[in-house]
């Protein structure tokens, strides 16, 4: 059985998708044992490949104003673990970031996760992680999100905060006045 760091440095090192990639296998997420918040979207775009940092992008940067964190607090990974779906850059389609490969789910998450004691609060971002963390997700980000409040307080679906989300959010401006204030405070009281 593996220490939960000997784990983290499998991973780190993991290969299983070296042939299947469009640049080398560069595994990328936030862990440790004590972390109270996890964050669990698709993968990493190409400037969080290129800098080694999850969500090192303009997607992070509304995640944590979502979340009401700068990027010290939301870097800890004593408090916030984030786990994608897939940890290296899949490359991109034409309608942004290829989907997550399954090695990843299939052969990590489990273990990564049983390592997380301290879990207060689960952020569910996009079809791929709520595919994988809600057993009754019927394949629609906007639904599950309209209705994600039946989740709480341990679990809350979010939509992709990508800049190409900005239609939805127009259109959906609930999710700015009712729900990000929710979050905002469960963040607070889960770091406390």
């Amino acid at each position: 059985m593996l220490t939960p760091s000997s784990l983290l440095s499998h991973v780190l090192t993991c290969r299983l998708c070296q042939h299947k990639l469009p640049l080398e296998p560069r595994p990328i997420l936030q862990f440790n044992k004590q972390a109270r918040i996890l964050i669990a979207g698709q993968a990493p775009g190409r400037k969080a490949h290129e800098q080694g940092i999850p969500f090192a992008d303009a997607s992070g940067d509304r995640l944590r104003d979502w979340m009401g964190l700068n990027k010290t607090q939301f870097y800890d990974a004593n408090n916030i673990a984030i786990l994608p779906m897939g940890f290296c850059f899949l490359g991109t389609g034409k309608n942004g970031d290829l989907p997550p490969r399954p090695e990843c789910a299939q052969t990590w998450h489990k273990r990564l996760l049983n390592e997380l004691g301290h879990i207060e609060l689960r952020l569910v971002i996009g079809r791929y992680a709520m595919a994988y963390y809600l057993p009754d997700f019927n394949g629609s980000v906007s639904d599950t999100v309209k209705n994600g409040l039946r989740y709480w307080p341990d679990y809350l679906p979010l939509p992709h905060p990508s800049p190409r989300n900005q239609g939805w959010l127009r259109q959906n401006p609930w999710f700015e006045h009712e729900v990000l204030p929710l979050l905002r405070a469960r963040v607070a009281e889960a770091l406390k």
